[in-house]
């Protein structure tokens, strides 16, 4: 009999190269024969063979709430045992099986049903569970399964009788008796805090290390008992779908099929093992691998206090908008299709404090809500503005390096990767910047999302320039949205205009600057403004800083972009105003405010600035209520496609803006005498 101690050894060792050791075995209860998986067997044999742990077991179950959802996780042997049915048999196989084939395997012994009861009457239920073990082993080699669906298995499949405790026959004392009851309720709430502290989570085996690091002596055994307690699940990282064979692999953390799986000689279980190349950065997720999924978030109550939307102190556009998503939120929805809002507002609407009200209604009912964006910059931006508004709530901010990575909070703030490590966990999502890349067009990144949110829970998108699709669905109806066509101080966007000049490369050739894109560059710098200076390439950065200089006879010109590993200093530096001109790429196009800002974006007619990024980039001028209205320059030999449709989703927000009566009635006249000059 395995001792708890070496299963835990066992189980650690995992770390080192050995493979999750996982076993199936039997019990007939009710006068049936069930097939269970477990990394722990000491574990199960204690839950169904001894009443001292189911017992303890059925107390911590009763007072956690979300009974229902437990129970359909719960295998109906699972249930007579906590209703106090004792184990007639039990039969563990010695044979340690990869984590895939254990949880494969009792997956072919309940899909066999019927079929599988006629066999057992003539070989018994051990050689059934034979053949599933080595149908499990053929599938995993990608051998094909005969036409009867199962193959062949051995009778004498090695396993052992599990025994009942001493105590059972009188054989202990006392003093023993009690401290063995002791040890099983304190087994069973281990597994009930590592329950509460996986909730929402999808991890692997050593991320649930992590967090659970100090809440059990064994984490192995507390995590089992909690899966066959039905408070969590343990699978493979890595398995196949339903109704398709082993070897056509689809990662449980990402969603990536077979064109991200990579086969190798693994060293943790010996064999060709599947592992996933498109989460990779975020820990390798392999068919040997655990991924251990948490319990969902329990729905939110119906009756509660509504938000109160006028403490928030929004615009006329912003509190129409906010009023209708948040209506939306607090409905019930039939489907998860139904549950997607798109909120459509212009650059510097105001979309962080729109959604303050929304994330307070889910709040006030007890439930927690996401708030993600592809990029980490727009997220350590998001941090300081969240907790100020919401004092008093758990703020939780996640992103590569985050200190808080296994702290659970109210509100979680995080980038899209971050949302893999999560399972069916908050109650509110809400997709910041849902066309900015590396969110835009990824489906692993999407497939995270759907994945964090609750079954009941509502999806929000905010975006100035949402999709075609988005935008298509908008407009045809079957994607309830609001849109927010002016900015909170009520003034209209800054329309672009063109400043005909030669390409980047010519200009740093040529180590000057066209006449009319000087003028503009020291009018913007006499008004007191800082610059925003666009390029298409990276390489272009320092060398036009450099000539920036130069032609300015400005010192306080810097270049930045991705690669910059003085980025986040530099930024900073801009903002306190000790930076007059950044050069940059679409890196900054997103999340940086600055108040008095002009933007140029050179090499506007450029195959790289589309539609959504050149409307994406002007939205950095004009932001402020005490300069509303900066100046957006695009600087290219020719006005492209892409320009002319930036300029008219401009204007069209402006139109829709006096329209409906939001715009602040302003003069021109500044406006029309650089018109003139730059048309000259």
């Amino acid at each position: 009999m395995m001792r708890f101690a070496s299963l835990r050894c066992a189980f650690l060792r995992v770390q080192g190269g050995v493979w999750v050791k996982a076993y199936v075995y039997l019990v007939c209860i009710g006068g049936a024969w069930s097939a269970q998986m477990t990394i722990a067997p000491e574990v199960d044999r204690l839950f169904w063979m001894e009443d001292g742990l189911a017992e303890a077991a059925r107390v911590v179950d009763g007072r956690q709430s979300g009974r229902k959802s437990r129970e359909k996780l719960r295998s109906k042997a699972v249930e007579l045992r906590l209703k106090g049915e004792r184990v007639e048999e039990g039969l563990l196989s010695e044979e340690a099986l990869p984590l895939g084939d254990a949880i494969r395997c009792v997956e072919l012994w309940q899909g066999a049903g019927a079929a599988r009861g006629e066999a057992g009457k003539a070989c018994g239920p051990l050689a059934s569970l034979a053949a599933c073990v080595e149908q499990a082993r053929r599938e995993a080699s990608g051998a094909l399964v005969g036409p009867g669906g199962q193959a062949a298995g051995d009778a004498s499949l090695p396993a052992r009788q599990w025994a009942r405790a001493a105590a059972e026959a009188g054989g202990s004392s006392p003093g023993s008796a009690r401290a063995a009851a002791r040890a099983r309720e304190a087994m069973a709430a281990a597994a009930q805090r590592a329950a509460a502290a996986l909730q929402g989570r999808a991890l692997l085996r050593s991320e649930a290390h992590a967090l659970l690091e100090g809440a059990a002596a064994d984490i192995g055994g507390a995590l089992q008992l909690a899966q066959l307690l039905g408070w969590l699940r343990l699978t493979g990282a890595v398995a196949a779908g339903n109704g398709r064979r082993r070897r056509e692999c689809r990662c449980r953390r990402c969603g990536s099929g077979e064109a991200h799986m990579h086969r190798t000689a693994c060293a943790a279980c010996g064999r060709m093992c599947a592992y996933c190349s498109a989460c990779l950065t975020m820990g390798r997720s392999r068919e040997c691998e655990l991924l251990v999924l948490g319990m969902p978030a329990p729905p939110l109550p119906a009756d509660s206090i509504p938000a109160d939307l006028h403490k928030w102190q929004l615009s006329p556009a912003q509190a129409a908008a906010t009023g209708s998503a948040l209506r939306f939120i607090e409905a019930p929805h039939q489907s998860q299709q139904s549950k997607e809002f798109l909120l459509w507002a212009v650059t510097g609407a105001g979309k962080t404090e729109m959604i303050f009200p929304l994330v307070e209604s889910v709040l006030i009912r007890g439930g927690r809500a996401l708030i993600a964006t592809p990029r980490r910059d727009v997220v350590i931006e998001l941090d300081p503005r969240i907790r100020r508004a919401f004092p008093d709530a758990r703020v939780v901010t996640l992103y590569g390096g985050s200190e808080q990575r296994w702290e659970a909070g109210d509100i979680t703030l995080a980038t899209t990767h971050q949302l893999m490590r999560f399972y069916l966990a908050f109650d509110l999502v809400i997709i910041d910047e849902l066309d900015a890349f590396p969110y835009h067009g990824d489906p692993i990144l999407h497939f995270a999302a759907d994945k964090s949110r609750a079954p009941h829970a509502p999806k929000l998108l905010l975006s100035a320039t949402p999709p075609t699709e988005l935008q298509r669905r908008a407009r045809s109806g079957q994607l309830p949205h609001a849109r927010v066509p002016v900015r909170y101080h009520r003034h209209p966007l800054p329309v672009p205009q063109l400043i005909r000049t030669p390409s980047v490369a010519k200009l740093l050739q040529a180590k000057s600057l066209p006449r009319a894109l000087l003028a503009a560059l020291n009018h913007s710098l006499a008004r007191g403004a800082q610059l925003f200076l666009f390029v298409q390439r990276i390489s272009q950065v320092e060398p036009m800083a450099k000539l920036l200089r130069t032609v300015l006879k400005q010192s306080a010109v810097e270049g930045t972009s991705s690669q910059d590993p003085l980025r986040a200093d530099k930024v900073s530096r801009f903002r306190k105003g000790q930076i007059r001109v950044l050069v940059t790429t679409t890196i900054l196009e997103r999340g940086v405010t600055i108040p008095r800002s002009d933007v140029y974006i050179l090499d506007a007619d450029g195959r790289l600035f589309d539609e959504a990024s050149l409307v994406q980039m002007a939205g950095r001028a004009g932001r402020s209520g005490d300069d509303p209205n900066g100046f957006v320059y695009f600087c290219g030999r020719e006005r492209s496609r892409s320009q002319i449709s930036a300029v008219r989703h401009i204007r069209g927000m402006n139109r829709i803006a006096g329209k409906q009566g939001y715009l602040i009635q302003e003069g021109t006249a500044t406006r029309t005498f650089w018109s003139r000059l730059l048309k000259r």
